[in-house]
């Protein structure tokens, strides 16, 4: 959620029209075991905070504070914050056990000396804020993900989870074309001059 991932590959296209882009989807944990083998260039991962990245270059695009998502109709649902322990009683939506998307609130439950029941593993957010929506359970997410989740609400939780993204590359020989796209993420572009007007 820290970069726009098309917006990024349509510049890079324009900019280097010649260089093939595969793009893949999956979990962070996949994709740093395959850019550690020299199968992926690049990656943008999400983890839990503390968890560090290894056998790979990094750098940390931007860290969020994962909030509440509940149905409309959920008996917290005009609640303005909460905490892990207002939710710890509610079934959850969440994604695999092991991966890291899952660590988050894992981790987050732990620090807290609390225990909950995951009832839906799922693979996609799309599946995972349908079910909230339908009041089968509740989620913990990027509130960017949240604010697109029709029929449902986020609420800030005071002691959630926080993720954090990064980029990841192979620090280890680089292909010139990876090393431009990463480049082309970690360098600002300068900005075009503002138009002036001159009068002679």
């Amino acid at each position: 959620t820290a970069v726009d991932v098309a917006a990024v590959l349509g510049a890079f296209r324009r900019s280097y029209p010649e260089v093939g882009v595969n793009v893949r989807t999956g979990g962070s944990d996949e994709f740093l075991r395959r850019i550690a083998a020299g199968e992926l260039d690049v990656g943008f991962l999400g983890l839990a905070e503390g968890v560090t990245p290894r056998g790979v270059q990094t750098r940390e695009l931007s860290r969020e504070r994962l909030v509440a998502v509940l149905a409309e109709g959920h008996r917290l649902a005009e609640r303005r914050r909460l905490r892990l322990e207002d939710l710890a009683d509610e079934p959850f939506v969440d994604f695999p056990e092991g991966s890291s998307g899952r660590e988050q609130s894992d981790l987050a439950f732990d620090r807290a000396g609390l225990r909950r029941e995951v009832s839906f593993e799922v693979n996609t957010a799309d599946l995972l804020t349908g079910l909230v929506r339908q009041g089968l359970g509740a989620a913990l997410v990027a509130p960017s993900v949240a604010r697109e989740a029709p029929g449902c609400v986020c609420i800030p939780v005071s002691d959630g989870p926080v993720r954090v993204e990064y980029l990841a590359w192979d620090s280890f020989n680089p292909s010139p074309a990876a090393q431009a796209f990463v480049d082309s993420i970690l360098m600002p572009q300068p900005k075009s001059p503002s138009p002036t007007a001159a009068t002679a």
